[in-house]
């Protein structure tokens, strides 16, 4: 059975979640918490409410607000394979871990409508998703179609956020000048641009060489997409939206390189966030060179998990001092038989790893209890920054009065072991499978509605609801607006120049004003009635320069200068 179906009072539902202690991003505080309608109606102690309330004991434990997963990828067909996880189950199995909302991919084909695409899309969700979502659209060719239909979606479709890649050449990858002016338009519209940072021409390359040298494994795609590439795109991606003066926020940052050149910008002042995912911020790229095809195959992604093992660690700081402000889970699940469509080339296995349902106890594992992070910053990097940058602050990501019931009841203390055996997420292999994780959601809340508890689901298909999101968020454009006007160029006044000007002289020399591109090829010349020596003669055709001159006939030398050669000769 696919759903335990809910009343139609279910909206009504009164909940009153006692006893625990209520974690924000800022701050932490022992209160009740009383849920109405959907809404969060009172926060604090002894609370005056009405008859009829489900009480949840949380003594000693957390109330948190519901997790929010940037980046998923349901029911989305990609590299000649579709992940096995559609709406219902991705969102359910996003419940069961503590996550109340997810915003998925619509990626466009080249060439396709991105209007079109995003119907699609939202027809088949709509009515299979278990808690609310939103949608990111894939900018994935350029043209004034494209740039008209990013602003309708974003006047009419609830669209915020779009995807440029500056990988993945003759498929999604937009040239540097697509990019300047996708993000100029990102811009105009107060729309969040997302950018997948690493250098795509040189990965094809790197792909290509690798395969001549015989490497068609999965350590081919560690070793085609080193981390000087992404390093590369990101202080290339920064200086593009910085000349474009729009806010950039980069996607599945994987590298200490990449991260470094993010703590650069953002102490230059510049408008940077990023997001990383959670198997970048635990695994490391050591996975592509396991023996067993299988494993190392199910752990390629892009960009890849990287080699140094001390990268994981410092990831995860970056995420504890806000240098990275989100992690995703970036969910795509493929089975290995999909996989193994490229067991002979490793470029043909599909990017992508699960993990929707292990996100927020991973983190919690591996930053509170590896010391990375507090409990509020935990709260941050899963929930309050993506509602900030997302324009759903403070309706979701906090726990005040008035905000969306999105709830989750942590336990501190409990502890699961993961494993593909009990996950409800899609896919044939965990990437954890045997961590131990300290922290686990207990009940989980969604729009109001008990959808979770201790194992048990009562979410019902369809029951969650598309999220409209607005432009301009201020977390983002707040600071690039006064950043604009600080940084504004205008002319210099002064008297105009009133004095003689020489003639211009057309020498049929290149004019040094010409663009680079439009490089005249070289003109044919003469120097002193001599041939330029230079220039070749030689013609492909057989015809040659002093075709023209007629030819003497041979005549033998009887008195070479020098005199004629003579004696023992």
């Amino acid at each position: 059975m696919r759903a335990i179906a809910m009343s139609s009072s279910s909206a009504m539902v009164r909940i009153l979640i006692k006893g625990g202690k209520v974690v924000n991003d800022d701050c932490t505080q022992e209160a009740d918490v009383y849920i109405e309608n959907g809404i969060i109606q009172q926060v604090g102690k002894e609370l005056m409410i009405p008859g009829g309330a489900k009480v949840i004991d949380a003594s000693g434990k957390l109330v948190l607000p519901g997790g929010i997963d940037t980046s998923v990828h349901l029911e989305e067909s990609f590299m000649n394979a579709t992940t096995v996880d559609d709406y219902y189950s991705g969102t359910k199995a996003a419940l069961a871990g503590g996550t109340t909302m997810v915003i998925g991919h619509v990626l466009p084909e080249k060439n396709e409508s991105l209007l079109e695409a995003y119907e699609k899309c939202r027809s088949s969700a709509d009515s299979k998703v278990c808690c609310d979502y939103a949608l990111h659209v894939g900018v994935t060719w350029w043209g004034p179609k494209v740039h008209a239909e990013m602003e309708k979606l974003v006047r009419e479709k609830g669209v915020n956020s779009f995807q440029m890649f500056m990988a993945y050449k003759d498929m999604f990858m937009l040239r540097d000048s697509e990019l300047f002016q996708a993000l100029q338009h990102c811009k105009d519209i107060g729309a969040v641009a997302r950018v997948h940072a690493e250098n795509g021409e040189l990965v094809a390359e790197g792909a290509k060489e690798a395969l001549d040298l015989g490497i068609s494994g999965p350590e081919g795609i560690e070793i085609s997409r080193p981390e000087e590439l992404e390093a590369e795109a990101t202080h290339r991606a920064i200086t593009i939206a910085n000349r474009a003066h729009c806010p950039i926020y980069l996607v599945n940052v994987s590298s200490m390189s990449a991260g470094d050149v993010m703590a650069t910008a953002k102490m230059q002042g510049k408008v940077v966030h990023g997001e990383t995912t959670t198997a970048h911020t635990v695994l490391n790229g050591m996975q592509y060179y396991h023996q067993d095809w299988a494993h190392a195959a199910a752990h390629v992604t892009v960009p890849p998990l990287r080699l140094d093992p001390s990268t994981p660690n410092f990831l995860m700081s970056l995420l504890g001092n806000d240098t990275l402000n989100v992690v995703g889970s970036d969910h795509r699940p493929f089975t290995i038989k999909q996989r193994a469509m490229g067991k002979d080339d490793f470029t043909k296995i599909p990017h992508g790893l699960p993990g929707i349902q292990d996100r927020m106890s991973v983190i919690w594992e591996k930053g509170v209890i590896g010391g990375k992070m507090d409990e509020n910053c935990f709260v941050a990097v899963t929930s309050s920054n993506a509602a900030k940058i997302y324009n759903l602050y403070p309706r979701k990501g906090r726990i005040i009065p008035g905000a969306d019931a999105d709830v989750v009841v942590w336990d501190p203390e409990g502890s699961k072991t993961i494993s593909v055996e009990n996950q409800v997420q899609g896919g044939d292999i965990n990437l954890y499978e045997g961590l131990r994780c300290h922290g686990v959601p207990l009940v989980t809340i969604s729009r109001g509605r008990l959808v979770y508890e201790n194992g048990m689901f009562t979410c019902a298909e369809g029951s969650g609801k598309f999220c409209p999101l607005r432009t301009f968020p201020d977390y983002l454009y707040k600071k690039m607006v006064q950043r604009e006007k600080c940084q504004a160029v205008k002319a210099v006044e002064r008297e105009p120049y009133t004095g003689e000007v020489v003639a211009v002289v057309n020498s049929g020399k290149r004019d040094f004003g010409a663009s680079d591109l439009d490089t005249p090829t070289r003109p044919c010349t003469r120097h002193g009635g001599m041939r330029d020596l230079h220039e070749s003669s030689f013609s492909l055709s057989g015809a040659q320069i002093d075709d023209n001159i007629p030819k003497r006939s041979s005549a033998r030398i009887l008195a070479p200068p020098g005199g004629r050669s003579s004696g023992i000769w």
